[in-house]
């Protein structure tokens, strides 16, 4: 805002009141001078005039003309003013600075005229005869009862200009003198009264600034010292109310960041007034291009904008599954309720996600889970039921039969052991890793490697299948040895299995980084790339027929991942079709936790 400073509006005043009123006061001081100057001049003439008027009485009464023209330049000179006599029919008899011969008839003189009726008169008016003006004061000249004409004495106006200018001068230079004192004064006053002002403004800025705690200095006048006061209360109120304000929003973005759902929340025209890092890493917003945008125009998901648009509509709560379509799927349970001020007016729609994704992907494996083993399950049984019947039926009679018939219920019988006691590993695995009831110490790598090697060299004899073990002795991570070895013994009999005979399944452990890294390589027929990511899913095979051909029960891959895991591991699997596959086991060389 532009303006002047108060100084600057105060100083000027006081100058200015100071020069009006000694600028006033000279001119009063002048006119008044004036004025009284020239009357005590008049009472002065009329007093001289009376002095000589028994002199110009004789004079006139005797008609001495002559005489009475050289008293009248006589007196002149030496009272230092004119001197006019004029008979009462206002012919001129005598005067100082003119023959009275040449001078007009004075009976139309306003001086004559008052003399001649008051007995005193007075004027001031440019003479005609001496060019400028004069100050005449007139008297009547008097014998008895008649009156014989009139003394006139007249002073240059001039003369008493030039004393009243003379005195005016001295009052001017007096004035100067006093307007520069009372500009001094006013200037100090101006200060005075501008700087707790000025302080006051200064102090307000650092209030506007966010300086609340700052404190404005006190003054001695009551009406600024009170100012000052409140405005320092008002500063101290607002300090504290934003401090509770900035610990209430502080709060409330503690607990918005600390919840795992989403939060977002948005105005009555759908606008976004904001949201926290959990929502936008669901929805994968940009916090500074989502911010008061409206909805529609960040998230393009409609089941989100219906779900808003009805909470909007009706007021009450609604609930919808949110299926986004990012990199990778994921499931949302959304959950909108009016959005309400102070009074209760709804200004928007709060909206609460739920991720669960990881709910409904282990809905489906339960699923897969259940569909997988029931079906595991009830190819031996049924293998089983139909040989019994088929015994009870009369195969019994023929032994030839009925020893192949019993044969088959062994191998299935045996199928179907290996599967429970798959399941119950499995199934202990995970309980004693929940509970960390698995014992883990720091030891040797080699040893567990040479033992699960051995468990499987008889296999891969059979196969002509060569093991190769490549270690470090003195290579060790914090094991569980009985759980490792047996999660190698499912890796390396898978080996043995998928590879062709002749050729070699290598076994190799390294340290890279804080982790020990064992792999298990063969050169069998790889796995095609879209089942790596379910590769160590309970019961999940790549080829079926031939994985129930080779006697696997489909669960020796998820025991492997679940032995990784109770190390504080991973289990990841690398291959290619047609170039064979590489495991590897990932485990933390110091203890997990």
């Amino acid at each position: 805002m532009r303006g002047r400073r108060l100084f600057w509006r105060l100083f000027p005043m006081f100058v200015a009141v100071a020069v009006l009123s000694l600028a006033a006061a000279t001119w009063y001081a002048a006119r008044t001078l004036r004025d009284f100057d020239r009357q005590q001049t008049r009472r002065d003439l009329a007093d001289r005039a009376r002095l000589l008027t028994d002199d110009v009485a004789r004079l006139l009464a005797d008609n001495e003309s002559g005489r009475m023209d050289e008293l009248c330049k006589r007196w002149g000179e030496q009272a230092a003013m004119r001197v006019t006599v004029i008979r009462s029919d206002g012919r001129v008899v005598g005067d100082t600075i003119e023959a009275p011969i040449r001078m007009e008839n004075h009976a139309d003189r306003p001086e004559f005229i008052a003399a001649m009726q008051e007995g005193v008169g007075s004027a001031e008016r440019p003479s005609s005869t001496a060019g400028e003006a004069y100050l005449y004061v007139a008297v009547a000249v008097r014998r008895g009862e008649q009156t014989l004409g009139v003394l006139r004495l007249s002073v240059p106006a001039t003369v008493v200009d030039d004393a009243v200018r003379s005195f005016v001068l001295q009052i001017v230079i007096g004035g100067l003198a006093a307007a520069a004192a009372a500009a001094g004064l006013g200037y100090w006053l101006a200060r005075r009264l501008a700087r707790p002002l000025e302080l006051l403004r200064t102090g307000a800025e650092r209030f506007a600034r966010g300086e609340l705690t700052h404190k404005l200095p006190t003054s001695d006048t009551i009406e600024i010292a009170t100012l000052a006061e409140t405005l320092n209360q008002m500063a101290a109120a607002l300090d504290e109310r934003i401090r509770a304000l900035v610990r209430q929003r502080n709060e409330a973005d503690a607990v918005l960041a600390s919840m795992v759902e989403g939060v977002i929340a948005v105005d009555s025209h759908e606008r976004i007034l904001s949201m926290n890092q959990v929502c936008r890493r669901l929805l994968a917003l940009d916090p500074a291009r989502a911010q008061g945008r409206a909805l529609p125009e960040v998230v393009r998901n409609p089941q989100l904008q219906q779900l808003v648009g009805e909470v909007l509509g009706t007021g009450e709560p609604a609930r919808e599954e949110i299926a986004l379509q990012q990199p990778q799927p994921r499931f949302l349970d959304a959950q909108g309720s009016a959005l309400r001020d102070a009074a209760g007016r709804q200004i928007g729609v709060l909206v609460v996600l739920h991720d669960v994704t990881q709910l409904r992907k282990l809905e489906s494996v339960r699923r897969d889970f259940v569909a997988n083993v029931s079906h595991e399950l009830r190819t031996p049984i049924t293998s089983i039921k139909g040989f019994v019947e088929t015994l009870l039926d009369g195969a019994l009679a023929q032994p030839d039969d009925a020893r192949r018939f019993l044969e088959i219920v062994a191998v299935q019988t045996d199928r179907l052991g290996a599967i429970i006691e798959d399941l119950l590993m499995l199934s202990r695995i995970e309980q004693e890793a929940e509970k960390a009831e698995i014992a883990l110490e720091p030891g040797r790598i080699r040893p567990v490697m040479d033992a699960a090697a051995a468990v499987c060299q008889i296999k891969a004899q059979e196969k002509q299948i060569r093991l190769e073990v490549d270690c470090d002795d003195a290579l060790q991570a914090t094991i569980n040895p009985p759980l490792l070895e047996q999660a190698l013994v499912n890796l390396i009999d898978n080996a043995v299995k998928y590879s062709a005979a002749g050729q070699t399944v290598r076994l190799a452990a390294e340290a890279a980084d804080d982790e020990v890294q064992i792999h298990v390589r063969d050169c069998g027929c790889g796995i095609p790339r879209e089942h790596l990511p379910r590769i160590f899913e309970r019961f999940y095979r790549v080829d079926k027929a031939r994985s129930r051909k080779l006697g696997g029960t489909g669960l020796g891959l998820a025991i492997v991942k679940h032995i990784a895991q109770s190390h504080g591991g991973r289990a990841t699997v690398e291959s290619a079709l047609g170039q064979g596959s590489t495991f590897t086991l990932h485990l933390p060389a110091r203890p997990p936790g």
